[in-house]
């Protein structure tokens, strides 16, 4: 919400013409988007309360959601049980019908209960066919089944002999990988570029290199919103480093003209 916040604020302050827009209608998707999933069920949000990012964004998940007429209940992601015919619940022993959960797939899959998801009645938002979309594993498999694709990147595994079809310049990333964890930036043989995370266990891909336009000295990368299956919003976020990372900045957008 920040971002129309800048865009009125700025327009008020004749800072940009009152003619400005914004491609940004993530917050009315959303609405839309819970009445139509929520069919009168309640709506459990669970994650790692204790860190305050994440806390933040399901407080503002949890409002659209009241705002399209649903129940809510936010609780701890380590708190959720389980009865013995296969429900999943919460702390008050209520059924979770509906759950959004600010937490990994490939987390949940190894955890304790994770062999019990298939079977649960349970119906998650998002679904876990989408941890397939969360690994760079699909990057390669995008670029075998597409080859040349204007919208795609040469991208390999890292023990396929055809990655070294890339040369000595690549990106390197980790099957799973956020906010940039773990990434580096290969040119010419040397790492110039890096940054530390936990992930990497489960392998990496290489994948051709596409620098960002780096203006004032920060890396520019755009992003995008979809919400119930609809493109719905655009961001930016700048990065003194050519990897995006956990410390990049996001920054509002306006459309002028």
């Amino acid at each position: 919400m920040f971002q129309w916040t800048w865009l009125e604020q700025s327009i008020e302050r004749r800072l940009i013409p009152d003619t400005s827009d914004q491609y940004n209608s993530l917050h009315e998707r959303l609405i839309e988007g819970w009445a139509s999933i929520g069919s009168g069920r309640h709506l459990h949000l669970a994650g790692t309360l204790d860190n305050a990012e994440d806390a933040g964004t399901l407080r503002y998940l949890e409002d659209t959601a009241r705002q399209a007429g649903l129940s809510t209940t936010m609780l701890p992601i380590d708190s959720i049980g389980r009865m013995p015919n296969g429900n999943f619940v919460d702390l008050d022993n209520n059924s979770i019908a509906l759950l959004f959960k600010l937490y990994p797939w490939e987390w949940m899959f190894r955890e304790p209960f994770g062999v019990h998801l298939a079977g649960a009645s349970t119906r998650f938002v998002e679904p876990p066919w989408k941890a397939i979309l969360s690994s760079k594993g699909i990057l390669p498999l995008l670029w075998a089944m597409f080859p040349r694709h204007p919208n795609l990147l040469a991208a390999y595994f890292d023990d396929d002999p055809k990655a070294q079809e890339l040369g000595n310049s690549f990106v390197r990333k980790p099957l799973y990988s956020r906010e940039g964890a773990n990434v580096e930036i290969v040119v010419n043989g040397a790492i110039m570029d890096a940054d530390a995370g936990p992930y990497g266990a489960e392998g990496h891909v290489r994948q051709a290199m596409a620098p960002l336009p780096r203006f004032g000295g920060s890396y520019a990368a755009v992003g995008s919103w979809i919400a119930g299956g609809e493109p719905c919003g655009l961001s930016m976020r700048e990065d003194r480093s050519a990897i995006t990372k956990n410390t990049s900045r996001f920054l509002p957008h306006a459309i002028i003209g």
